[in-house]
């Protein structure tokens, strides 16, 4: 990406012109010196662009290096701000202000949620020991104002769930939406053990591979790395994925956010298929609080496999390991609960009450051990 012959020989030869610009200027007048200092500057430009591809190419292969700033540059061409963001991925810096989950994000889950509640009647006004949706037909008409938006269509009818899907506009693909009801675990055990990625290695065995990369400090959000097991005779897949959480207990609704994105300490690896496309939108809902039993979630999904099967393949895969995968995540709640494995509780250790839990700390421990069975105390869920 970065030749360094190429590049030593033109800063070879901006330093030659200077020193014969040099010696013109002496008999050459003020003309001299001005080409002269256009082509100091231009030089020092050109050595500092050799240092950064000589710091890249340490960390990169060249064929590495091509595929993620070809693929940099074709994402982010028309942005604004786009050759900042690639020059921040030259040096090996992600680059934040362009890849943190906003809050309009985690706003839009959460009106989701709303619309859906209202679409299908799903807290019937009285009583609330009943949280299941009503009947509806197969299809929900979900379409925009424009109709460029498939309608849902209903896939799996189960007691505790159900799945449907629809097309996503020019692919192949299809994007899943999951409303699940659990009566037995709390939202707030439900919500950690989706967090917690040492929990996840532990009691998902497709995962070889599951670490945090990097967190903003402005957002919360966080880059992970996660590499998955596929089905024989499919190649492991890896994702690198930015994730954001909010709890919000006034309006008594918890989401977590995930999409793909680029980071330079992670390259495509020749071991695994790396998935380029993937979003997905959790929103919880409690019955009644975050610490007791009972919630309503929906789970909005879609990734691009890299598969060379058919699209209806590809659906009955995701159609019948997603119910797998939530059961795997139902039992996990279950052991979690019955304090069989400790997890961490990422609602009470959130940056901003950092503070206030070693102000706890010093309390007499009668106190501190009152206050840890509050809903923004418990260390483990």
């Amino acid at each position: 990406m970065f030749p360094r012959r190429p590049l030593a020989a033109v800063a070879a030869w901006l330093a030659g012109a200077a020193a014969a610009g040099l010696a013109g200027a002496r008999g050459g007048g003020l003309l001299a010196l001005l080409a002269n200092q256009c082509r100091f500057v231009t030089g020092l430009r050109v050595r500092r662009a050799q240092q950064i591809g000589q710091l890249y190419g340490r960390l990169y292969s060249e064929s590495a290096r091509r595929v993620l700033l070809g693929r940099l540059w074709r994402r982010l061409r028309g942005r604004p701000g786009h050759v900042s963001t690639l020059m921040a991925a030259l040096a090996g810096v992600f680059a934040w202000d362009e890849e943190r989950i906003q809050e309009e994000e985690l706003q839009r889950s959460i009106n989701e949620m709303k619309r859906l509640e209202e679409m299908s009647s799903v807290f019937q006004s009285a009583g609330v020991e009943h949280h299941s949706p009503e009947p509806k037909p197969q299809t929900e008409g979900t379409e925009d104002s424009a109709g460029k938006e498939h309608p849902w269509e209903m896939v799996m009818d189960k007691k505790h769930f159900k799945l449907w899907r629809r097309p996503i506009i020019g692919t192949h693909l299809y994007q899943y939406r999951v409303f699940g009801t659990y009566t037995d675990v709390t939202p707030r055990q439900f919500f950690n053990v989706q967090l917690d990625t040492e929990y996840r290695k532990k009691w998902d065995a497709l995962v070889i591979k599951l670490e945090v990369i990097e967190r903003d400090v402005v957002s919360g959000s966080e880059v992970l790395h996660w590499v998955t097991h596929f089905p024989y005779p499919m190649y492991s897949r890896d994702y690198v994925y930015v994730r954001r959480y909010s709890v919000d207990p006034e309006n008594n609704v918890m989401v977590l956010v995930s999409r793909a994105v680029e980071h330079p300490s992670v390259p495509e690896s020749p071991e695994f298929v790396r998935v380029r496309s993937y979003e997905s939108q959790m929103v919880i809902r409690p019955h009644r609080s975050f610490d007791e039993n009972g919630f309503d979630y929906l789970l909005t999904y879609s990734d691009n496999p890299q598969t060379v099967f058919p699209r209806y393949c590809v659906s009955w895969m995701v159609s019948s390991g997603m119910p797998d995968f939530l059961e795997k995540l139902h039992m996990a709640t279950l052991k979690a609960k019955n304090m069989e494995i400790k997890v961490k509780d990422y609602i009470s250790t959130k940056p901003l009450e950092i503070g206030n839990e070693a102000k706890a700390a010093s309390q007499p421990s009668e106190r501190k051990s009152e206050s840890s069975r509050g809903p923004a105390r418990i260390e483990y869920a």
